[in-house]
């Protein structure tokens, strides 16, 4: 006591807690830092694979897609050293999926409308071979096509284009003279053979195509009389029996 005042310890415990500048401790034993030893601490390469994987992934379609626009080029470029030398790579690309021509600027239309029909082969239980009736491929897609307000691009051309490919071609005989005509041939026999098996379950060990063209008359011209309507001109073309495996592949 001095002058009736008490004094007071300011280096008592409860003066460190107020210190903001003390300096902590070690940690109790058993009780582990955040950085040592945490679950998370595990995860933190993670984001790191994701971000490697994901940079990974953009290149190879960033290049996939530089050598495609490249190969289209080439394709739809006038003829030049470049594409006549890697001319095969770049039919290899391109057909039968990504070909490309100038058809939207200068359109032909169908001057022949084309009835592409299917039959299959196969041998009984006795050995003798079986054929089956014709299956009308082009009334399939004509009824997916009817009364569709958006059909889609399969349904209206890939029929079509195959045969119109086939028949570039080939032309008027059936043996194929380049790598590219057989490439078309099993092409358009894949396209059958997929077809009618959805609608026709069962086996079959060969396929045949049949195509009836029918000529389009062209419209008379103005102001002169309609003529008498006769019946167009046909042509039958049968294909070879094509062999597929029992499953129809």
């Amino acid at each position: 006591m001095l002058g009736g005042m008490e004094t007071v310890d300011m280096k008592g415990p409860s003066c460190a807690l107020a210190d903001d500048t003390a300096t902590p401790g070690p940690a109790p034993r058993g009780v582990n830092s955040p950085s040592e030893s945490s679950p998370a601490a595990g995860y933190s390469e993670l984001p790191r694979l994701l971000r490697a994987a994901v940079g990974i992934g953009m290149t190879l379609c960033l290049a996939l897609s530089l050598v495609h626009v490249l190969l289209v080029f080439l394709h739809v470029a006038p003829s030049n050293q470049i594409s006549q030398r890697y001319s095969k790579q770049i039919s290899a690309w391109v057909y039968p999926l990504f070909e490309q021509n100038w058809r939207l600027f200068a359109p032909d239309p169908e001057s022949v409308t084309r009835q592409i029909s299917v039959r299959t082969m196969r041998t009984s239980t006795g050995g003798t071979p079986e054929v089956s009736d014709w299956f009308d491929l082009s009334a399939v897609d004509d009824s997916a096509v009817k009364h569709n307000v958006v059909p889609s691009h399969t349904t209206q051309n890939m029929l079509r284009r195959g045969w119109t490919a086939y028949l570039e071609a080939y032309g008027t005989d059936d043996q194929p003279h380049s790598e590219r005509a057989v490439m078309l041939q099993k092409y358009l026999r894949n396209i059958a053979v997929q077809r009618v098996a959805a609608h026709r379950p069962g086996t079959f060990e060969a396929v045949q195509l049949r195509v009836i063209t029918r000529q389009i008359a062209a419209p008379p011209a103005a102001g002169t009389p309609r003529p008498n309507a006769s019946t167009p001109p046909v042509d039958t073309r049968y294909l070879p029996w094509w062999k597929v495996e029992p499953n129809g592949n």
